[in-house]
């Protein structure tokens, strides 16, 4: 494969970039009741569509699995203690000199910014589903960041954290890697990913 077939990357950002299922695990008081209520959110988003409020579907999910109301809003008063990945930085930092980085993500506005923040990298492109109007993996986020890439889908290849992202990038034409590091189990056998792999690391020789 050649290493200039794409002219750019898109990265889901919470799941892809950030390990936000330590600061759910943090919040809810252990790992189990973390990524129960983390699991919960993912699948009240994705079968979301239309956009409303991300927030609120944060303490929807908490609701549903039992957790403390406040303990919701904590977490989205703690977003900012979010903390990327070991290898993200570095591997944003070489792939940024080679080819255009972006980022699309179900987060709202404000807490994209403040996860943005935290991978410690000028990210120029981020598109939101808040901004978009739709979650993923409705194609709308999707198509609005490859128009601000202005890429062809085949030529931009998808970092994918979470199952649902997979068919969802893959249904745009994106060619698909997926950055499963909590060996999360694929929706179906119909979209299957290029690539797959605990770690980013991986991405530098492809790109």
């Amino acid at each position: 494969m050649s290493k200039d077939k794409y002219q750019a990357i898109l990265f889901d950002l919470l799941t892809a970039l950030l390990n936000s299922w330590s600061l759910w695990s943090k919040v809810a008081g252990s790992d189990r009741a973390g990524f129960n209520w983390r699991n919960r959110y993912l699948k009240l988003t994705y079968q979301a569509g239309a956009y409303r409020s991300y927030e609120g579907i944060i303490r929807e999910a908490g609701k549903d699995v039992g957790m403390p109301y406040e303990r919701a809003n904590e977490l989205i008063q703690r977003w900012g203690e979010v903390e990327p990945w070991p290898e993200t930085i570095g591997v944003l930092r070489e792939l940024i000199g080679k080819v255009p980085v972006a980022v699309v993500t179900n987060s709202s506005i404000a807490l994209a910014e403040v996860a943005v923040s935290r991978t410690g990298i000028s990210i120029p492109i981020v598109i939101t589903a808040e901004e978009a109007g739709y979650y993923k993996p409705n194609p709308q986020p999707y198509r609005m960041a490859l128009e601000r890439l202005r890429c062809k889908p085949e030529n931009v290849i998808f970092v994918a954290g979470s199952a649902s992202d997979v068919p969802g990038a893959s249904g745009v034409g994106m060619p698909v890697f997926w950055h499963n590091r909590m060996n999360l189990k694929p929706l179906d056998s119909s979209s299957r990913p290029l690539y797959v792999s605990d770690t980013l690391i991986p991405l530098l020789d492809i790109v």
